[in-house]
């Protein structure tokens, strides 16, 4: 039988943050919110029930001053790859709706919300804490309901939604690809709101398989790893330190520190 997907040209797209380079300042947070129509409540002091597709963490090494060290920690949806196809990523093998799944054609893990009935089975088996539901319908302010991207369809209620990497824009470039007559896109063709956003250049965004992008040259830096990799759900968002205390404590060596 004929793979349909073997004649298309295939990515495996994904991120690089450097974290020696983020200072926290939440501009990859505010675009993304305003690139893909993520509604805000009137009363924000609930962060529980908050969404942020993209959400900046802090940690410290826990010394005093003058010794305290600061990490702000970047985490959009991790996009997993899984162990294979009897282990996918721990989102797409608990959903009954079939509302999420890895694209073939660029890797990444999508979510359909006209499918999602809120069983919410894929936040509780995420482990990266990426996915959000929607408790109530959105609602803007008078007159912002005209800036809007007309290319993101905002979610309704009773729904779970998360991070696309904003594949809206990755249709985008195709489109004008195909317009042009060129079967692949270039690496500045498809970016990422957050990765465009960011004023430190902190994120990186592009295709892993390709040896021509950054994120390619990158992710293989003996100063990458990603998180909770011991899991096996194969990210395809890669961090970068040089300090050995943000790599621990990113990355929970729990069985390693165990062991000392």
């Amino acid at each position: 039988m004929k793979d349909i997907h073997s004649e298309q040209k295939t990515y495996k797209f994904g991120m690089v943050i450097d974290l020696d380079k983020c200072t926290g300042c939440g501009a990859c947070m505010v675009a993304c919110m305003a690139e893909n129509n993520v509604s805000f409540r009137a009363d924000e002091t609930d962060k529980l029930r908050s969404i942020t597709w993209m959400r900046v963490y802090k940690m410290t090494n826990g010394l005093p001053f003058p010794d305290t060290e600061v990490c702000y920690i970047p985490r959009p949806c991790m996009h997993c790859e899984g162990s294979g196809h009897h282990r996918p990523a721990p989102c797409i093998a608990v959903c009954p709706a079939t509302a999420t799944d890895r694209d073939h054609e660029t890797g990444i893990v999508s979510q359909i919300y006209t499918r999602c009935f809120g069983c919410r089975y894929c936040m509780a088996a995420c482990p990266y804490h990426a996915r959000y539901f929607n408790w109530w319908d959105p609602k803007w302010p008078k007159g912002m309901e005209k800036y809007l991207n007309p290319d993101v369809s905002p979610r309704m209620r009773g729904v779970v939604e998360k991070c696309s990497f904003c594949y809206h824009r990755f249709q985008r470039a195709k489109n004008k690809a195909y317009a042009e007559g060129r079967r692949e896109i270039r690496e500045d063709e498809y970016q990422t709101a957050c990765a465009q956003a960011c004023p430190a250049g902190a994120i990186t965004f592009g295709d892993l398989n390709n040896p021509q992008h950054a994120v390619y040259k990158l992710k293989n830096s003996p100063n990458a790893f990603r998180i909770l990799e011991k899991l096996g759900t194969n990210p395809k968002v890669y961090y970068l330190s040089t300090k050995e205390w943000v790599r621990r404590g990113v990355d929970h060596y729990l069985e390693e520190e165990a062991q000392d």
